[in-house]
């Protein structure tokens, strides 16, 4: 008997957790206890066909857990997935708060499953969603032929910046829609503010008809928190310390799925054919590259889909041993719920 929780169950990523629960053939839950803040206590959710009503979030809620998923902010994260692991659950974080400690592993199950038996805390982390869109496909290439560099551009969704992005880049479009906007500088911003939008956005330029080429908070030298979590993560996940990474992170005016083009150096000489056959043969990546076709994936090919899908793979003109290629990957599922569930499933299966 295993019972499952999901902590957050009622924000965004926590009722896609439940959605892919609800699609599976089969789970090995006997129980899912449904955990959220007060105000959202004794609201029923539907779950595989049954209605369960959300508890409010307390030590006692933990009581009998076997597995407690997390999609909270990092300080709530940081307080009660230790209070979950003292009532005698693992949590499986999908938060920022533990992806960096060291008796914290940081897991893909395509790539380091085995970490999630490890885990000294009694937490096992989920990386970042723009770490993930990617990893699935690096994890495969760098078992195929050894990696040593990366540089990354990242192309993010809107709802990286929670459902608050999701609003504001809605409002936008809607506000730019049918102005003939986009000849003249700043006739974007004008259209957005005529509009009555607040000036305060989650994105520091308009994102409608724009990229914006910063994610995340500002750190140290220029570099972005996102930008640093696709160095530091990749480094944890594929058990390279000393990877040499370089991410540019940029917003772009797409409600659901980061997309991202690799370039990838390699210790073994690499070919595109190989490659090919490489991702091929994962279950979990779906290769979509026709360049007679121009067919490759796209954002909105890939919204909604649990793979990562892979194409525009070619072998570099000037760098040895390097491919360059493009992935997208839904960020609300295999970016953050889908993975996180696949952890849980992996801690019950063995």
């Amino acid at each position: 008997m295993t019972t499952l929780a999901i902590v957050g169950a009622t924000g965004a990523v926590g009722s896609v957790m439940i959605d892919i629960i609800d699609a599976r053939e089969s789970v090995p839950w006997s129980e899912i206890r449904l955990i959220a803040s007060p105000r959202s206590a004794g609201k029923r959710l539907r779950v595989r066909g049954e209605e369960i009503e959300v508890v409010a979030l307390s030590p006692e809620a933990f009581d009998g857990v076997d597995i407690a998923m997390f999609d909270v902010p990092d300080a709530v994260s940081a307080e009660w997935a230790p209070v979950a692991v003292s009532r005698g659950a693992v949590a499986v974080d999908n938060s920022g708060a533990f992806r960096m400690d060291p008796d914290v592993p940081l897991v893909v199950p395509e790539v380091n499953a085995d970490q999630a038996h490890e885990r000294p805390k009694g937490i096992v982390s989920n990386p970042n969603c723009t770490t993930l869109s990617m990893m699935a496909a690096l994890g495969a290439l760098h078992r195929a032929f050894g990696l040593r560099e990366l540089v990354v551009a990242s192309y993010q969704a809107a709802s990286g910046a929670g459902q608050e992005g999701i609003d504001r880049l809605q409002a936008e479009l809607a506000a730019v829609a049918g102005k003939g906007v986009g000849y003249r500088r700043g006739d974007v911003a004008e259209a957005i503010a005529s509009a009555g939008l607040p000036p305060e956005s989650p994105f520091n330029a308009p994102l409608a008809l724009n990229v914006v080429p910063f994610a995340g908070s500002p750190k140290e030298a220029g570099w972005t928190s996102e930008e640093l979590k696709v160095r530091n993560e990749s480094r944890k996940i594929l058990g390279l310390p000393e990877l040499k990474v370089s991410a540019t992170c940029v917003r772009v005016p797409v409600v659901t799925t980061h997309s991202l083009s690799v370039h990838a150096t390699f210790e073994n000489e690499v070919d595109v054919a190989t490659a090919h056959q490489v991702f091929a043969a994962q279950p979990s990546i779906v290769l979509v590259d026709e360049p007679e076709a121009k067919r490759f994936p796209t954002p909105a090919d890939v919204v909604g889909e649990d793979p990562t899908y892979v194409g525009r793979v070619r072998q570099a003109l000037d760098f040895p041993n390097t491919l360059d290629f493009f992935v997208c990957g839904d960020n609300l599922r295999k970016g953050a719920a889908l993975n996180t569930y696949e952890i849980a499933e992996e801690l019950v299966r063995r």
